[in-house]
């Protein structure tokens, strides 16, 4: 085997440990969430084929055809995810209308995205932990506390990062969906009638008969798909490729199998509704399964958690969250990182939600909502694409991606069917964290307006300094300054209390592209402005960690040679003082002073050594 085919088979492995851990564990609860009291769809032969098949061309339609073929060619230089999709999308809007309507679109999607963070873990880990009231009803007391358990420990494990278990991760999962494809093989051998369902005439004569119910049936059939936007969201790790493979040879079999298998007992045994994954299984088994089931569960919840510090670090550097500590869990990876702020609070929602819901049942009517608007906005933000960067005629982006609009919009309005019983968490959910990020956007905007409406313009100062009498001192001075044509807070500041400049005076803006990537040939833009001032254009992409002191210590300067224990790091930080009258309200003004104070440190976020920094704080009244 050659070196790449080799470096394909570890990226398909560990795409399928980390990409379809959420998907994987789909068949825990979706069969029994269609035939639950709350659908009222009856047990006979015609409904269970014909559930079987939605679900089966719903898998093929959804994740084969829109996912795998269509939105992962829709990469941002490799990155995937709805962020990376918006900046894609809105590269080619000129419009400025249009483009404010598509980042309200991609913001309010990655929101539902934090709520399918929280809700995935909740769902996945009871519902695993859930099989342990078959094994004996004395331990349906423990499930709740149990599950709790399993996710305080692996909230907590977070920090060490997921480089020490990757290998594991691939392996287990591989065993999980051999297991879900050998257990429904097994069914199906003792009742072939499933395989009817492979017609897709049987799903749709199943909704059509559904009459005005069609809508529960749809909002449980989606439940299969969950998960689905991960295969888009993770395509940066492991590439489209290894995601593509894992899909063909592996997850769609072993998936396709389980559900037919699922619904061949059922047809056998209609009492096994109560819990039909489990109950497939023989009784000798069923331990096992309950334990491969957990830790298939735990992965899958990996996955999701790992994919929220992800879009928290895009939403970051594309100015729509303050700064967050953030910690880097591997040497080698950069996209392996860890957010304890993030961590944390997605921890006591999860809690907060196990405890509130108590049972799977409960928190699928609030899984669906998160998952199908989520993956409307990706099809909607897929069109722009389509139209406008790929240049296809009208109508056939509006074909090809208005097909899968109506449908997403059709799983959509069947999940909010259950508004009332969950499905208004998620949704609550996204309008505070929308909120939340609208306001860092609007406050930061008012604030570098407010902070440069009197500063001095770049240019005029240095045409002062000619006739300046100030003392210069032999070291080198770096100004951040988000403004490339006013004087920096802290250089007036230090001009003011300690009356010097330094000998020579590097002015930096750091400007994050739309891109996930910025090559280091294009990343550093120098000009001199003359009187010792270099003017230096830091370009960094979204997925990036920005290192000011390692990108200037490799970039070339004419005439000065960088040292670092020779520089000093000026940097302000600004003290909000709200009022009234402002452009926002009081309430919005207040919430962007709250997360101004707290926001992470600009020294931390610029990884600029905290030993050569001297931080100049002012007031400012927006």
């Amino acid at each position: 085997m050659s070196r790449q085919s080799k470096g394909l088979a570890a990226l398909t492995l560990g795409a399928i440990g980390v990409v379809y851990g959420d998907i994987g564990t789909s068949p825990l609860y979706t069969v029994k969430e269609i035939f639950s009291e709350t659908t009222g769809i009856a047990l006979t032969q015609a409904n269970i084929i014909g559930a079987i098949s939605a679900i089966f061309w719903a898998l093929m339609f959804v994740v084969s055809l829109k996912y795998v073929l269509l939105v992962l060619r829709a990469d941002n230089k490799g990155e995937g995810g709805i962020m990376a999709l918006l900046a894609l999308a809105s590269s080619a809007v000129s419009q400025h209308r249009t483009k404010t309507i598509l980042f309200g679109l991609g913001v309010f999607g990655a929101a539902l995205f934090y709520g399918d963070s929280i809700l995935t873990p909740a769902i996945s880990v009871l519902s695993a932990v859930e099989g342990l009231s078959l094994i004996t009803p004395k331990l349906t007391p423990y499930i709740l506390p149990l599950s709790i358990a399993i996710l305080i420990g692996l909230f907590a494990f977070q920090k060490k990062g997921t480089a020490h278990v990757g290998k594991l991760f691939g392996p287990i999962i591989v065993i999980w969906f051999i297991t879900l494809g050998s257990i429904g093989v097994w069914h199906i051998l003792q009742n072939p009638v499933i395989l009817q369902a492979l017609n897709p005439l049987h799903a749709v004569r199943f909704f059509t008969d559904r009459g005005a119910g069609v809508f529960l049936a749809v909002g449980a059939v989606v439940l299969a798909i969950t998960g689905a936007e991960a295969l888009y969201a993770d395509m940066g790790h492991f590439g489209r490729p290894a995601i593509r493979i894992a899909w063909s040879c592996l997850v769609l079999p072993g998936l396709a199998l389980n559900y037919l298998g699922q619904g061949a007992l059922l047809l056998a045994n209609p009492g096994a509704i109560t819990n039909p994954f489990y109950l497939s299984f023989p009784s000798e088994l069923l331990i096992p399964a309950v334990i491969l089931s957990t830790l298939a569960t735990i992965i899958a919840s990996q996955a999701v958690i790992s994919g929220a510090y992800s879009i928290t670090r895009q939403a970051i550097q594309l100015g729509f969250l303050p700064r967050m500590h953030t910690l880097h869990t591997s040497a080698k990876e950069s996209g392996q990182i860890y957010i304890p702020a993030i961590n944390w609070a997605l921890l006591v929602a999860v809690i907060l939600t196990v405890m509130a819901f108590k049972n799977s049942s409960a928190i699928a009517a609030a899984y669906g909502i998160a998952v199908t608007g989520t993956m409307l906005i990706t099809s909607i933000l897929t069109f722009f694409v389509v139209r406008n960067i790929w240049k296809y005629p009208l109508w056939i982006a509006l074909s090809v991606t208005g097909v899968f609009v109506t449908l997403d919009l059709l799983l959509l309005v069947s999940c909010s069917v259950k508004f009332f019983k969950g499905g208004w968490f998620p949704v609550a959910l996204a309008i505070a964290l929308v909120i939340v990020m609208w306001t860092w956007r609007k406050g930061r905007e008012l604030l570098l307006n407010k902070i440069h409406e009197d500063d001095p313009k770049m240019d005029q100062f240095i045409k002062n300094l000619v006739s300046s009498q100030i003392p210069r001192i032999e070291r080198t001075a770096v100004y951040l300054n988000a403004n490339t044509d006013t004087v920096p807070q802290a250089l007036l500041h230090n001009i003011k209390h300690n009356q010097v400049l330094h000998k020579t005076n590097l002015i930096i803006t750091v400007v994050f592209s739309e891109t996930p990537t910025v090559p280091r040939e294009q990343c550093c833009n120098i000009n001199s402005l003359g009187e010792g001032f270099w003017q230096v254009k830091l370009r960094y992409g979204f997925m990036q960690t920005p290192d000011i002191p390692q990108t200037l210590s490799q970039s070339v300067i004419p005439d000065f040679s960088f040292e670092p224990f020779n520089t000093s790091y000026f940097v302000s930080r600004e003290t909000i003082v709200t009022g009234h009258g402002g452009k926002m309200a009081k309430w919005r003004h207040d919430l962007f002073s709250l997360m101004s104070r707290n926001s992470g440190s600009v020294v931390d976020f610029f990884n600029i050594p905290s030993n050569s920094v001297i931080e100049l704080g002012s007031r400012v009244n927006i």
